[in-house]
C-alpha cells in the first residue's frame, strides 16, 4: 500500500513536471509564432513598396523594363555573392543535378517575372499591377493540377471563377473605354502574375533539394544572364527599344538619387523580403505565411495613394477584395484532395 502511494505521488509530479514543460514551451512557441508573422508582415510591406522604386525609375529616369528588370536581378546577385562568399561559402555550392532548374527559374521566374512586372506598373499603376500580380495563387492551383494531378475541389473552381471576376472589375471592364486603352498592361499583369507563380512552384521544388539562399542566389544569376544580351539588341519591347537601354543608363549614370533607389530595390523588395520570409518561415506554416502576405496589394494601394496619388475605384476596391478572397480561400483550403462535389 506504501508503494502505491509513493508511486502515485511520482506520478503526480512527473504530471506536474510535463505540465510545466509544456506550458514553457507553449509559451516559447507563442512567442516564435508572434516573431514569425512579424517577419512574414516585414517581408510582404516590402513587397508592396516595389511598384514605388518601379514607378520613380522609369517616370523619373526614364529606365525601361528591361534595364530595371537587369539591374535588380544583376545587382541582387553581386549582392549575394558577396555576403555569402565572405560569410556563407557553402550556399554558393551548385549541384549539377539541379543546375537545369536553375536556369529554367532563372528564364521563367525572374527573368520573365521582373520584365512583366515592371511593364504591368508601367502601362497600369501600381496598384492595379499589385492586385493583378495577386492572381498568382489561381496559377499555382491549376499547374499543380496538370503537373502533379491534384485534384480540383469546388473550393478551387470557385475561386478561379472568382479571380476572374476580381480582375475583370480592377481592369475596369465596366468602361470600355479604359479597357482599350489598358488592355494590354492588364494582360502584362495578368501574365506577370502566372510569373510569379512560376517562381512559387520552382521555390517549392527546390525547397527540400537546396539551401534557400543557393536558389535565390542562382535563380538571380541565371534570370540577370538573360537579361544581360536584350540590353544590347534593338528588339522592340511593348513598344519600347532595347537600343534605349543605352541612353537608360546614361541618364542615371551621375544621379546619386536613382542609384538610391536601385539600391533600395535590390536590399528591400529584393533580398531584405527574401530574408524575412524565409526568417519567418521557420516558425510559421507555410498557409498561415501565404495569407499574412496578402497585405502586399494593401501595402501597394495605400503607397500609390499617398506617394503617386492613384486611386482604385469602388468596383476596382471590390475587384481586389474578390481576388484576395479568392487567394485566400485556396490557402485555408483544409483538404484538397477531395475531388469536385464534395466540398
Amino acid at each position: 500500500m506504501i508503494f502505491n502511494l509513493s508511486n502515485g505521488s511520482e506520478l503526480n509530479t512527473t504530471e506536474i513536471i510535463n505540465q510545466q514543460s509544456q506550458a514553457h514551451d507553449a509559451q516559447t512557441q507563442s512567442k516564435n509564432s508572434l516573431r514569425g508573422y512579424a517577419f512574414i508582415l516585414a517581408a510582404a510591406a516590402m513587397w508592396g513598396t516595389i511598384g514605388i522604386f518601379f514607378t520613380v525609375l522609369h517616370f523619373t529616369y526614364g529606365l525601361s523594363a528591361l534595364t530595371i528588370g537587369f539591374l535588380r536581378a544583376g545587382l541582387a546577385a553581386l549582392f549575394l555573392f558577396i555576403g555569402l562568399g565572405l560569410w556563407k561559402r557553402d550556399a554558393l555550392k551548385l549541384s549539377r543535378e539541379l543546375v537545369v532548374l536553375y536556369v529554367l527559374f532563372g528564364l521563367f521566374g525572374v527573368a520573365f517575372f521582373y520584365v512583366l512586372n515592371t511593364e504591368a506598373v508601367i502601362l497600369t499603376n501600381v496598384a492595379t499591377a499589385s492586385v493583378l500580380l495577386y492572381t498568382a495563387p489561381v496559377y499555382v492551383t491549376l499547374i499543380a493540377w496538370r503537373l502533379w494531378k491534384e485534384p480540383l475541389t469546388t473550393r478551387k473552381i470557385l475561386a478561379v471563377i472568382a479571380a476572374f471576376i476580381g480582375c475583370a472589375l480592377v481592369a475596369r471592364v465596366y468602361d470600355p473605354g479604359t479597357l482599350q486603352l489598358n488592355g494590354i498592361g492588364v494582360l502584362v499583369a495578368a501574365a506577370a502574375g502566372l510569373t510569379y507563380a512560376l517562381f512559387t512552384i520552382f521555390s517549392k521544388y527546390l525547397s527540400t533539394r537546396a539551401s534557400p539562399w543557393t536558389t535565390v542566389t542562382y535563380s538571380l544569376f541565371f534570370g540577370a544572364l538573360f537579361l544581360l544580351p536584350l540590353q544590347f539588341l534593338n528588339i522592340p519591347l511593348f513598344g519600347e527599344s532595347s537600343a534605349q537601354n543605352a541612353q537608360s543608363y546614361q541618364s542615371v549614370l551621375y544621379e546619386p538619387f536613382a542609384w538610391l533607389a536601385l539600391l533600395g530595390l535590390c536590399l528591400g523588395p529584393t533580398l531584405g523580403s527574401y530574408a524575412f520570409y524565409n526568417m519567418g518561415l521557420r516558425t510559421t506554416p507555410a498557409s498561415v505565411a501565404s495569407v499574412i502576405a496578402t497585405i502586399e496589394p494593401v501595402v501597394a494601394v495605400i503607397a500609390g495613394y499617398l506617394i503617386f496619388g492613384q486611386m482604385l475605384e469602388p468596383l476596382q476596391i471590390l475587384g481586389a477584395v474578390i481576388i484576395i478572397g479568392a487567394a485566400l480561400s485556396l490557402t485555408l483550403q483544409k483538404d484538397a484532395t477531395q475531388p469536385v462535389g464534395t466540398q
